[in-house]
Formats: structure tokens, C-alpha cells, sequence
């Protein structure tokens, strides 16, 4: 029974690796939708090489950074419990790696190729394993103290402040260095227009993202005697929620209505197993609304160019996630207890804190040395010309 429960396990947990590894896919159509049509090859490409660099950043050091587990020098990992952890980084991988696939959404159509290449690999190697460390792997006594203080710790199932704040946090900061768009911003402050190059495409990346998700929460028991089906529902009502929210305060907008459910999703991560369905519909309205709210604010008012909303989407809707929580696991709103909402806070605030000082860090040393920035003839011509001259000649052609 034990050798079947082991080989159920790494299927299990292989399940999610692939639908999570999809996701990535909802991120390239989520982009490539999103941006003008002169820079939908760039989007593709960046999502797919990004995740090649983070899978080499987090084999040879995040995954070990996070877990302690060494795959270099402990050959027993490779077939113990029919090669368990080997899939279990497969898995947590796809999560690390969605780290620059968040960013990329914010600093999409004037950010530099390989200098972002640099980025990723420093994000997904030190940055974000040292903050999973912390929640995940309880590192450096964190979790302890807040629960000797607190009566929990700090609780993200699924990863709202692990992975989606900690991107759209660590998002910011890149965007700021790197400022608007040539042209978004007119000297009288007012906005031009950079509509969605395809609503079909768009649509498309959130739909699989949406689907992926049920990977994303679901498989985050990480074995197959922790599943748990109030997982599945409440991210079906957070998912729910949040497109309602989204259409309603977006006036029908295509492109905040397909953001609704991913911005429910965003926020129920954290406490999908603790929530009663109710509560996850609420987080995940609550988030809608947010996420259309503060990227108008964004855009309109602060200026801030964040691309896809990234930092609102993930940065601020997966802050919400880490505190609601606290809030709707408790048992007196119908959740199954266990958090504490102090916990939740603090642990909250302090992957916000790393994900600001590591984006502040890696993207302003990346600017100081090499820069981070298109030129305004590359800008205009559209994202990194290297990529568009490589995607237009392929060697079977000659």
C-alpha cells in the first residue's frame, strides 16, 4: 500500500506540474493580446525563454535556497519515494517561474530582452526562493515566532503572497525604473490609447489560465491524502466573484471582465482550504472591483504603465488574498480556523517587503550597468528587434 501510495503521489503532483506549466501558456496569450500587434512576437518568445532561464536558476539554486534539497550532491532524491521530489520541484518550479511571467505583463513593449533574461535569473534563484523559504520551507525561525506571538502562522496555501504578490510587488519597482511607454503619456499629462491588439487572444490566456488554476490551488496539497474538493469550489466561487465584480465596476470593459477571474483566483490561493465558499466569493469580488479600481488609478491618475495591471492583478489582489484569509478562515464567518489574522498581516507584509527590495535591487543594478530600457528606435519599431529579425527569417528558409 505504501509503494502504491507513493507512485499515486508523484502522479498526483505531476498532474499539477503540467497544468500549472499550461498556465504559462495563459500568460503568453494574456500578453500577446494585450499589447500592439507589433510587439505580440516579443511577448511570446519572453514567456518561453523565461521560464527556460528559471528552470536552470531554480534546479541549481532556488529550489535548494528554499527546501535545503540538493539534487547535485544527494543522488538519493533522484529515485527515493519513485523520484517524489523530483516532481515536487517540477511543480514548485512552475510557481518560481511565474514570478517573471507576472513581470513581463508590466514592462511588456519597452523592456530589454536579455537584460530581463538577468533579471529572471536572479528573481527565481535568490528573490523569491528566500521569501518561500520563509512560508514554505520555515526558514529562519519566521513562522515559529508568529505563531508562539500570534496562535498560527502565517498561512498562503496556494501561494496569494507566496508567488502572485511577491511578482506583482517585485513588478513596481521594475516598472518605475523603466517608465512609461514612448508616447502613453502626452505633455499635458493626458493618456493616448494603446487598445488591446486581440480581445480573442486575451480572452484566451485567461480562460487557460482560469482552467490551469485548478492545478495551481488543488495540487498544492502536494500529496493525494491532502486533497481537499473545498479547494476546487472556492476557487470556482473566487473565480465567479471576481468576473461579476470586474463586470459590473468595468462597465462591460472585455479586458477587465476577462481579468475578473483571474483576480478572484489571485486572492483565493491563500486561504482556499480554510474559507467557506461564501467567504471565497466575497474575496474574490472583492478583488474584481480592486483590480478594476486601482488599474484605472494607475493608469489614469499615477501614471504608472503598468502594461497588463500586473502589479494591481497580483502585487495588490494577492495582498488582499494573504489578509482575507485571515479574516474568512475564521470560524465565527464559517471557515475552518487555524489562521490567525496578525499572522496573516505580518507574513503579508513581509513578502511585500522582500519583493519591493529585491525588485528595487535587481532591477536597479540591471539599469546602472547595462540598462534596462529599448531604444526609442527599437521602441517604435517594436520591442527587441533581434527577436522580430529571428522570428522573420527561420533557417529553413534560408
Amino acid at each position: 500500500m505504501d509503494h502504491l501510495q507513493t507512485s499515486t503521489n508523484v502522479l498526483f503532483i505531476l498532474l499539477g506540474a503540467i497544468l500549472v506549466l499550461f498556465m504559462h501558456a495563459g500568460f503568453a496569450f494574456l500578453e500577446l493580446g494585450t499589447v500592439r500587434s507589433k510587439n505580440q512576437v516579443n511577448a511570446l518568445v519572453k514567456i518561453l525563454a523565461d521560464f527556460s532561464v528559471s528552470t536552470l536558476a531554480y534546479f541549481f539554486i532556488g529550489f535548494h535556497t528554499a527546501y535545503g534539497i540538493d539534487f547535485m550532491h544527494d543522488a538519493q532524491t533522484l529515485s527515493a519515494q519513485h523520484g517524489y521530489q523530483l516532481v515536487r520541484f517540477f511543480f514548485l518550479l512552475t510557481f518560481a517561474a511565474a514570478i517573471p511571467a507576472i513581470i513581463s505583463g508590466g514592462i511588456a513593449e519597452r523592456s530589454r530582452f536579455y537584460p530581463q533574461l538577468v533579471a529572471t535569473l536572479l528573481l527565481v534563484a535568490f528573490v523569491y526562493p528566500f521569501f518561500e523559504g520563509i512560508a514554505w520551507g520555515g526558514h529562519f525561525g519566521v513562522q515559529s515566532w508568529l505563531a508562539a506571538h500570534f496562535g498560527s502562522q502565517f498561512h498562503d496555501f496556494a501561494g496569494s503572497v507566496v508567488v502572485h504578490a511577491m511578482g506583482g510587488w517585485i513588478a513596481l519597482p521594475a516598472v518605475l525604473l523603466l517608465g512609461s511607454r514612448k508616447g502613453r503619456y502626452r505633455h499635458d499629462g493626458t493618456m493616448t490609447a494603446h487598445p488591446p491588439s486581440s480581445i480573442p487572444f486575451l480572452a484566451l490566456g485567461a480562460w487557460i489560465l482560469t482552467v490551469g488554476w485548478f492545478g495551481f490551488n488543488v495540487m498544492s496539497a502536494q500529496t493525494i491524502s491532502h486533497i481537499s474538493g473545498l479547494v476546487a469550489v472556492n476557487s470556482l466561487m473566487a473565480l465567479v466573484g471576481g468576473t461579476l465584480a470586474a463586470l459590473f465596476a468595468g462597465r462591460n470593459d472585455p479586458g477587465f471582465i476577462h481579468n475578473g477571474p483571474l483576480a478572484g483566483l489571485v486572492a483565493v490561493c491563500a486561504g482556499s482550504d480554510v474559507m467557506h465558499p461564501l467567504g471565497a466569493l466575497v474575496t474574490g469580488a472583492v478583488a474584481g472591483a480592486l483590480f478594476v479600481w486601482m488599474f484605472t488609478l494607475c493608469q489614469n491618475r499615477w501614471k504608472i504603465d503598468d502594461v497588463l495591471g500586473v502589479w494591481p492583478l497580483h502585487g495588490l489582489c494577492g495582498t488582499w488574498g494573504g489578509i482575507a484569509a485571515g479574516i474568512f478562515g475564521q470560524k465565527a464567518l464559517g471557515g475552518l480556523g487555524g489562521v490567525s489574522f496578525m499572522s496573516q498581516l505580518a507574513g503579508t507584509a513581509l513578502g511585500v517587503t522582500i519583493a519591493l527590495a529585491g525588485g528595487f535591487i535587481v532591477y536597479g543594478i540591471l539599469k546602472k550597468l547595462v540598462g534596462i530600457r529599448l531604444s526609442e528606435e527599437e521602441e517604435a519599431e517594436g520591442a527587441d528587434l533581434s527577436i522580430h529579425k529571428i522570428s522573420a527569417t527561420p533557417p529553413y528558409e534560408g
